[in-house]
């Protein structure tokens, strides 16, 4: 009737199966908190309790111990550090604060989901120049060369994983940078384009379906409305594509939607950087 989530901490077996997929792995840093009520989770397991995104379902829990020493137990990874490392606590529970768990993520991570990260730090409200002193300031030159790629690259301006995911990709794959998040008056209509090659005058959208959620009339109202705004900006376009995260990871699905909707190729493909698209080390 229950589920062990881990050792000394179990849940009904219903309300595990609730939930998504990607919520089992809070539930996991919720168990350990709740029998290491002192932790101060950093990585992933901050990242999960911060909001920050996260890729798959992460291997270890990891937490932080400032001047003490590293060690493995289990699925449990301690990190010390001799860096002054900032920490926020909410509702009893302590993380490194969002800036040194997106620099340590960014440090970690593939290329193109440390760019995820760094963007939703921004759009959280840390400063690029915050990123920047986090960076400089830690004794670890572990991740440097993808910090030195990362940190030009962030913005505020991405607007879901998506989009983040997709400019790296984007970039590998040799086309044309975009301008982001651009608006374009079309037909009495203001309308913000997730992706906009102006030369060219084609747009890109990332798709994401949160937008389509609700009841059945809200969502249909929602698709017409989605419908009319891309009849009216192909009308006014050389071309327009449309893709999904799952498109970007895979890669060559975003790559041929651009190439069929005229995106122009400037310089050849980066592919060891594109292979970092078909996994994560660091999940299951």
């Amino acid at each position: 009737d229950h589920v062990r989530v881990r050792p000394g901490v179990h849940t009904p077996r219903p309300e595990w199966e609730r939930l998504q997929p990607w919520e089992h792995y809070l539930a996991r840093v919720h168990a350990y908190a709740l029998v290491n009520p002192r932790a101060v989770f950093a990585l992933e397991s901050a990242a999960a309790l911060l909001g920050l995104p996260l890729f798959g379902h992460p291997r270890h829990i990891h937490t932080l111990d400032v001047g003490g020493t590293s060690r493995a137990y289990g699925d449990v990874r301690v990190h010390a550090t001799t860096d002054g490392v900032r920490t926020v606590t909410d509702a009893g529970i302590s993380t490194t604060a969002v800036g040194e768990t997106s620099i340590a993520l960014m440090r970690a991570l593939p290329l193109a989901f440390g760019l995820a990260v760094g963007d939703a730090a921004l759009a959280r409200g840390v400063g690029i120049e915050e990123l920047w002193t986090i960076a400089g300031g830690s004794a670890s030159r572990r991740g440097s060369r993808s910090l030195r790629w990362l940190l030009p690259r962030v913005t505020a301006d991405s607007e879901s994983v998506g989009e983040s995911v997709s400019r790296a990709v984007i970039e590998w794959c040799g086309f044309a940078t975009p301008e982001i998040q651009t608006q374009l008056n079309v037909e009495h209509h203001t309308y913000r384009l997730d992706f906009f090659w102006r030369s060219a005058r084609i747009a890109g959208e990332s798709d994401g379906y949160g937008k389509y959620a609700g009841d059945a009339s809200t969502a249909t109202a929602a698709l017409i409305r989605e419908k009319q705004r891309e009849d009216r900006l192909r009308r006014h376009l050389a071309g327009f594509a449309r893709w999904t995260l799952a498109d970007a990871l895979q890669v060559r699905p975003l790559r041929d939607t651009l190439l069929a909707a005229g995106v122009p190729l400037v310089a050849p493909p980066r592919t060891a950087l594109l292979t970092t698209m078909s996994r994560n080390p660091r999940s299951l």
